[in-house]
């Protein structure tokens, strides 16, 4: 017997033509393949048929009577629909009806109705128009007042859970993963306030043990608990109160207004006087003091300061002496009561919610978003962000309301922080608005990088924009980072344009940085083309930043070329006199060509990035590193819009002229400024004087250097300290200055 004789198969296919093999190979491909559509079809089958069953399941169990939600009262409360595009919901189900939200393929036009959907500003929920009145009301409710605890407030994901930590995927129960795949178990509901996920399964023996309490989840301390927040209820006699004060407020402005004017016609027609509800509205003229007041006009004034308006054609305002005068008049001071009297009584009116009897040790995070700034995501910002935490806490800025509104409601609130999702402008913005509240302990802010070239956020340590953000972990690692971040110090400076001792316009305030020359050219480039070409600049997502920066370069390269051929600011040097703390400072020749641009820099990133005096270089010159809390400004010059290109890629640096507290720079010379980013066209020949104006409190997240984390634990200690009266503010801002003086 022949042992190593082959398998008949083995034998037949060895003994096939190749044409046979080839044949045969085809039809074993092609049913591997029939077989492998197969499956998927099955799985898919099965998937679609699991989901059904899982929704429907749902539904019927809101709508049952047998519900644990109806047995432990939890509170409810209808959506807030807003109208958003078919296309931005073509993943989402109707929480009606639970049918696709996609609209159905017509040979037709589409209907207006099919064009549009409802969507939940805070949950995220959608519905068909005409479904949305059927609507449970199972949305997040902000208010649980007279409530014991916070109960949990159990609802379908109906959208993708973006910001959900690791750990609440699995069931807050049995610990088993809630898995959404058509192998899964029971279906899945999600706390709207601590993010917990637990089967409808096991949501009974749950809620039998624990009584559905809620705390708050991993962020309990920068949520605003719903046990202390009161919904503003005003009865019609108060209303009719409030309405009959709103309107004598309103004949007292518009008296005050005819008044203002008539001393105008009087001042022009007769002998040169003074208005004194009027003449000193650009602010007080103190520059050591964070609390100033500043007088505002219906809420424009602060928005214009926020974002450093970038007109110039404002009407000549009085001397800085003849305000100086005022400064000690009664009645000017009593003009300036009233306004904020005015100003208080107007936000009362419009508050929907108080917040009462918070903790001590609560630490509730406010949060300001700037639709406009950058990339434009601020609405899909605010829609997790009030998914994360409670949305009477997400305020959205616009040019109707500013930063006033939500300081306003947390006026009350002994220990909180800020977090402004925006870039540079919209942080500027934010500190006006706090140093015109006089805090006694003012909230320290944190920065979401959501401009373009986010300068502030990048020293700060929060990133250079929102796809960094993301790609670290999303909105749940920024909360997490600023619960534990370090609070540290930094320079405001507040600057004056005067003609011949008169002030031209409103004081301008700096964070970051302010240029004349060169480089406020291309800012100003820039910004016009953002003007004429938005598409470009917004509605990018994630390439927005990048193409900031690319338009940067092409710019430098374009102004770079033009400048070999005709040099616009070749006379800068003879056109601009630069005087820090009393001293002129020479503005130098550099490399066979005239200083083009000078620039005075507060914190060590500039344009998305570029560090101008550069710490790092172990040859100061005989000047101090930099800082942006030791009270200092740095003086640097540029030659030209090439140098600029040059810094931008690393291959040069910035030409360092001197550090001072007080700064004048006076324009012989038309030139473009810009300040923090914000350029306008200086046509006018003035004087700049900049001034320090005090110290606001900024959050830096903490690195994993031990300095980083002690930083955060002093902190920390500090406020715990102040809030059981061991150390007052003003002493706990003079540690907190030194703990950043030390640790930096």
């Amino acid at each position: 017997m022949d042992y190593h004789r082959e398998p008949d198969f083995l034998f037949a296919w060895n003994n096939m033509s190749p044409s046979e093999m080839a044949e045969s190979r085809l039809i074993i491909i092609s049913g591997l393949i029939a077989a492998l559509v197969g499956i998927l079809t099955i799985a898919y089958t099965a998937f679609q048929w699991r989901r059904n069953i899982n929704l429907s399941w749902m539904k019927a169990m809101a709508r049952s009577k047998k519900n644990p939600k109806i047995r432990h009262k939890v509170p409810v409360a209808p959506h807030t629909w807003i109208l958003e595009s078919v296309s931005r919901g073509k993943s989402l189900n109707c929480c009606v009806c639970l049918k696709s939200m996609s609209p159905s393929q017509t040979l037709g036009p589409m209907l207006a109705s099919d064009s549009f959907i409802h969507r939940c500003s805070i949950c995220g929920a959608a519905a068909h128009l005409s479904c949305s009145s059927q609507a449970q009301k199972d949305c997040k409710c902000v208010s649980m007042i007279g409530y014991e605890h916070v109960m949990h407030q159990w609802a379908v994901l109906w959208t993708e859970a973006t910001d959900q930590l690791d750990e609440t995927s699995f069931c807050s129960y049995c610990e088993e993963p809630c898995s959404g795949s058509f192998l899964g178990g029971s279906p899945i509901w999600c706390c709207l306030w601590c993010q917990q996920l637990v089967h409808v399964d096991c949501h009974g023996a749950m809620s039998i043990e624990t009584g559905d309490i809620c705390d708050l989840g991993s962020f309990r301390r920068l949520i605003l608990s719903p046990l202390f927040v009161k919904e503003v209820n005003r009865t019609s006699s108060v209303g009719f109160l409030s309405s009959i004060t709103h309107g004598a407020n309103e004949i007292a402005s518009s008296v005050r207004a005819s008044i203002r004017n008539q001393g105008k016609k009087y001042r022009q027609g007769n002998e040169p006087s003074v208005d004194i509800s009027n003449s000193c509205d650009t602010g007080d003229t103190s520059t050591e003091s964070t609390g100033e007041i500043h007088q505002t006009v219906n809420g424009s004034h602060a928005m214009d300061e926020g974002c450093n308006d970038s007109t110039n054609n404002e009407s000549p305002h009085p001397d800085s002496d003849v305000c100086k005068k005022l400064d000690s008049v009664p009645s000017f001071k009593r003009s300036a009561s009233i306004n904020q009297k005015d100003e208080s009584q107007e936000l009362r009116m419009k508050q929907r919610y108080e917040l009462i009897d918070l903790p001590s040790d609560a630490r509730p995070l406010l949060v300001f978003i700037n639709k406009k700034s950058g990339s434009q995501r601020g609405g899909s910002l605010r829609q997790r962000l009030n998914i994360l935490l409670n949305p009477v806490q997400v305020f959205e800025l616009s040019s109707a309301q500013g930063p006033e509104m939500g300081l306003y409601l947390f006026r009350k609130v002994p220990h909180f922080r800020v977090l402004v999702c925006g870039g540079d402008g919209t942080v500027g913005w934010v500190l006006n608005a706090i140093d015109k509240q006089n805090f006694d302990s003012p909230p320290p802010v944190a920065i979401l990088p959501a401009g373009t070239g986010n300068d502030m956020a990048r020293v700060l340590n929060w990133g250079g924009g929102l796809s960094s953000v993301e790609r670290q972990g999303g909105l749940c690692t920024v909360l997490h980072h600023i619960e534990h971040a370090a609070v540290t110090m930094l320079d405001r400076w507040k600057i004056t344009i005067l003609q011949q001792g008169k002030q031209l316009q409103a004081p301008k305030f700096m964070n970051n940085y302010l240029g004349i020359g060169c480089d406020a050219k291309v800012a100003l480039d820039i910004h016009n083309l953002r003007e004429e070409n938005p598409e470009k600049f917004y509605n990018q997502g994630k390439k927005t930043n990048w193409y900031f920066l690319f338009m940067n370069k092409v710019l430098y390269a374009r102004e770079g070329a033009k400048n070999i051929m005709d040099r616009t600011f070749a006379d800068f040097h003879w056109q601009v006199r630069v005087e820090v703390d009393g001293v002129e400072v020479d503005i130098p020749e550099w490399d066979s060509a005239d200083a083009e641009g000078v620039l005075l820099v507060n914190i060590g990133s500039y344009m998305g990035g570029v560090d101008l005096w550069q710490n790092e270089d172990e040859n100061y010159d005989n000047f101090h590193p930099q800082s942006m809390h030791d009270k200092m400004l740095e003086v640097v010059s540029i030659s030209g819009t090439w140098h600029l290109g040059k810094l931008q890629v690393g291959l040069s640096r910035a030409q360092r002229l001197a550090q001072g507290q007080s700064i004048k720079i006076q324009l012989f010379a038309p030139f473009p400024v810009q300040i923090d980013g914000e350029p306008w066209f200086q046509e006018q020949l003035c004087t700049l004087t900049v001034s320090h104006h005090g110290q606001a409190f900024m959050l830096k997240r903490v690195a994993e250097e031990p300095l980083g984390h002690a930083a955060a634990i002093i902190t920390d200690v500090l406020e715990n300290a102040e809030t059981n009266h061991i150390i007052n503010a003003s002493q706990k801002r003079a540690l907190l200055q030194e703990m950043a003086l030390r640790l930096s």
